[in-house]
């Protein structure tokens, strides 16, 4: 069964198909030029272009190249970064089933959160509190050598949580609070990293992590914006504070 990231991208897919389709059959017909006369000049059988005006076939990159130097027109296809890769490691695997092991039963998880805009991307996971009143965004890092993306990117979706398909449901009594949370996996290469950005890493989350902790393992207010360690390695894997 397709999961939720190849649904989510055959969508857009199929999205940005129609979209070509549409500018080349403008352009075709600003240009007065048959779909024969465009076929035979791109070296192509007419029902094809006709199919491909239709959306109905997606023809490859040097398809599209083809069809739109006939047109007198460029094809330009970039991939852009977003806010990071879908792909969770063994190391976040056990991170988000500690995480979950951890939770007080008031807290509810949605893993794997889809959001489109204004910035695309997947949130490891959302926690609902149990008044429904705070969502918290979180992160699971296994390697925060890249700091600043990571600080960026954890932002950037944590905002865009309203676009989520969960959302109206999240939203059903009110509009919730957004709070974000970054849980690093404890090892010596992270805890270097994050002491050389700790003045960057505190006005990210500067709630207190034992506060934090706290929240997430009883009845206690969320704080706010905090940082979490994942000791994942140890006999006893457990969240900490420091």
């Amino acid at each position: 069964m397709p999961t939720r990231l190849q649904l989510d991208a055959d969508r857009r897919a199929a999205a940005l198909r129609r979209s070509i389709a549409d500018d080349l059959r403008r352009m075709r017909s600003d240009a007065g030029v048959s779909r024969v006369a465009l076929a035979r000049i791109a070296g192509v059988d007419p029902s094809y272009i006709t199919k491909v005006e239709a959306g109905t076939v997606a023809p490859s990159l040097e398809g599209y190249v083809r069809i739109c130097a006939a047109l007198g027109s460029d094809f330009v296809a970039r991939a852009y970064p977003n806010t990071g890769p879908a792909v969770l490691d063994r190391h976040q695997v056990r991170m988000a089933e500690l995480l979950i092991a951890t939770l007080h039963r008031r807290w509810q998880v949605t893993p794997e959160v889809a959001v489109r805009r204004p910035a695309r991307g997947w949130i490891d996971a959302v926690l609902e509190d149990g008044t429904g009143r705070m969502l918290v965004a979180t992160e699971l890092e296994s390697d925060i050598r890249r700091i600043e993306q990571i600080l960026r990117w954890s932002r950037e979706k944590a905002h865009s949580l309203p676009s989520a398909s969960a959302w109206p449901s999240w939203a059903r009594d009110g509009e919730p609070g957004i709070s974000h949370l970054l849980i690093v996996r404890r090892t010596r290469a992270n805890r270097d990293a994050a002491e050389a950005a700790r003045r960057q890493l505190r006005e990210a989350y500067p709630a207190d992590p034992r506060d934090a902790l706290d929240a997430l393992t009883g009845p206690a207010a969320w704080p706010g914006p905090a940082m979490l360690w994942a000791n994942i390695d140890g006999p006893e894997p457990r969240l900490v504070a420091v």
